[in-house]
């Protein structure tokens, strides 16, 4: 799964790093690409958008959930 967050408030690399660093411990993201102003995760389906959101606030920042792409396998 991938989610995309926007995140507001953040203005440079100092940010961006607190922002990464704040995603670290939660369970189930496999990769984060954070920019200044978004957040791109990937995740297994546990780190959903409500904990996302929380472990972003832990660094300071609020994150909006702009886009949830549930990828399934295709049925044969």
């Amino acid at each position: 799964m991938r989610t995309t967050l926007r995140v507001t408030g953040m203005s440079g690399h100092h940010c961006v790093q607190a922002v990464f660093t704040a995603l670290t411990p939660v369970e189930g993201i496999l990769s984060a690409d954070v920019s200044v102003g978004t957040a791109v995760i990937e995740h297994d389906g546990r780190a959903t958008g409500t904990v996302l959101r929380q472990a972003i606030a832990v660094a300071g920042y609020d994150a909006e959930v702009v886009g949830d792409d549930r990828r399934q396998l295709p049925i044969l």
